[in-house]
């Protein structure tokens, strides 16, 4: 008679409130990277001079349109911070709990770096801007809060692997180890096309949105 007033075996769990807010929190993360891209193509379509195989993205923030590409950046820095502290609740006490949101935060904050020191003007871009622009203050800090800002990035995708395989998905964890791959290809050919540079800083957004959606919605190691 002991066995029939047992608790079922295969009981479902319920994942803590933490977790659940933390899958909603992983939203920001998820969301940030296509608006941020949404956006910009939006606005590198609609703005005069503007030319994709010449100009950064970064660039649009110049000029008298150029509150809504700084409002852009910091969105974006907002949502993936945000995103970074769901990420956590999510991976609490398991692989990448720690470092990975980290990571993603140190990204989220390079995007308000990036508003608070805009680029540099060139290429035609704002209209009558010089093809050759000498690097200024604001635009050395931008350069550099870029490039470690997608440092982090490229570090936060080998570092998600792990709960992504820990929790079954070794296809996904190969995927976000090839990530950082295809970014600084990207960014490697910088040099000779600009669209090199914005695919790869793409790829790195939209790959970053599949992989903490991926972790959101995984199981949990039992």
């Amino acid at each position: 008679m002991t066995h029939m007033l047992s608790a079922p075996r295969h009981a479902v769990s319920v994942p803590p409130a933490s977790a659940r807010r933390g899958r909603r929190g992983v939203g920001g993360a998820v969301v940030a990277g296509p608006l941020f891209l949404l956006a910009g193509v939006a606005q590198g379509l609609a703005r005069d001079g503007f030319d994709f195989t010449r100009n950064a993205i970064s660039q649009l923030a110049l000029g008298e349109a150029g509150w809504i590409q700084t409002v852009n950046f910091l969105l974006t820095g907002a949502l993936l911070i945000a995103g970074a502290a769901g990420l956590r609740r999510v991976l609490r006490g398991g692989a990448g709990g720690v470092w990975g949101p980290v990571l993603v935060g140190v990204f989220g904050a390079s995007f308000w770096a990036a508003a608070l020191f805009p680029a540099d003007a060139g290429a035609g871009f704002p209209e009558g801007s010089p093809d050759v622009a000498a690097i200024s203050g604001h635009g050395a800090v931008h350069m550099a809060a870029g490039m470690a800002g997608y440092l982090a990035l490229c570090a936060a995708f080998l570092v998600l692997a792990r709960p992504l395989a820990a929790r079954g998905h070794r296809g996904w964890a190969r995927a976000s180890r090839l990530a950082p791959v295809a970014v600084l290809a990207g960014f490697g050919a910088s040099a000779a096309s600009v669209l090199a540079f914005t695919a790869g800083a793409g790829l790195g957004l939209l790959g970053l949105a599949a992989v903490t959606a991926r972790l959101a919605t995984a199981r949990a190691d039992r």
